[in-house]
C-alpha cells in the first residue's frame, strides 16, 4: 500500500483510513486512556486528510470537503484553548457534513464513473462504513442536546463516547439488535429506526446496482 494514491486504489486507502479510525476509537476501553478525546480529534484529523487525498479527483466534492476539513481544524484550536460545549456541536455537525460529502462522493465515483474493478468492490466496503459513522455521530450530537435519549449509551466528551456509539451504530445498521443499548426519546428511536431501514436498502439497492454493473461491463467487453 505503498503506492501513490490514484483513481485505481482510492478507495483502499480510504477504506484503511475509516478502519483505523473505527479501531482506534475503542482504546479507551483497552489501555484506559484519560485523554483519548484528544487522541481521537488527532485521528478523525488524520483521517480527514486521506478522505480528501483519495477523493481529490472529484474536483468539486474536494473543495468542498476541503471547507469543512479547514473550519473542522479551526472548532479544534478553539475547543483547546476554550472547552466550550458549543464548539463540540458544532465539530460533530462538521464532521457529519464532512462524511455526508465522502459518502457521496464515493457513491458518485463507485457507481456512475467507469466499468467496476476490485478498487470499487473495496469502495462499496467504505460506503458502508461512512453510513455507520454518519449515524455514530449523529447519535452524539443527540447526546449533546438530550443526555437521556439512550440507556446503555451514556453522555460523555464525543471522542471517550466515539466507541460506544459506532458500536450501536453499526448494530443497528446491520439490524443484529443485541439490546445492551437502546434509544428511549422519541427522536432517538426515529433516528435509529431510520438507520435500519438505510442498512437493509443499501444492501438491497447498492450491491444490486454493483453486481448490475459489473454485469453489464462484463456483456460490453465479450461484445
Amino acid at each position: 500500500m505503498g503506492k501513490k494514491i490514484t483513481e485505481k486504489n482510492n478507495f483502499y486507502y480510504l477504506t484503511i483510513a475509516l478502519i483505523i479510525l473505527l479501531v482506534s476509537s475503542s482504546l479507551d476501553q483497552v489501555l484506559q486512556i484519560t485523554w483519548l478525546d484528544k487522541i481521537m480529534q488527532g485521528i478523525t484529523l488524520l483521517t480527514f486528510a486521506v478522505c480528501l487525498l483519495s477523493l481529490r479527483f472529484d474536483s468539486g466534492w474536494y473543495r468542498f470537503l476541503l471547507s469543512l476539513a479547514v473550519a473542522w481544524i479551526g472548532l479544534m484550536i478553539i475547543n483547546q484553548l476554550f472547552d466550550f460545549k458549543q464548539v463540540d456541536i458544532a465539530m460533530l455537525v462538521l464532521m457529519l457534513s464532512f462524511f455526508f460529502g465522502t459518502f457521496k462522493s464515493t457513491m458518485r465515483q463507485i457507481l456512475f464513473t467507469g466499468s467496476i474493478d476490485n478498487n470499487k468492490v473495496v469502495g462499496s466496503l467504505a460506503l458502508f462504513l461512512l453510513l455507520g459513522l454518519m449515524w455514530a455521530i449523529a447519535y452524539l450530537l443527540i447526546l449533546e442536546f438530550s443526555p437521556e435519549s439512550f440507556t446503555g449509551l451514556e453522555a460523555k466528551n464525543w471522542g471517550d463516547n466515539f466507541s460506544n456509539a459506532a458500536y450501536f451504530s453499526f448494530v443497528t445498521l446491520t439490524t443484529l439488535g443485541y439490546g445492551d443499548m437502546s434509544p428511549i426519546s422519541p427522536v432517538a428511536q426515529v433516528i435509529v429506526y431510520l438507520e435500519a431501514i438505510a442498512g437493509v436498502f443499501y444492501m438491497a439497492i447498492v450491491v444490486a446496482s454493483l453486481v448490475g454493473a459489473s454485469q453489464n461491463s462484463q456483456e460490453n467487453n465479450d461484445g
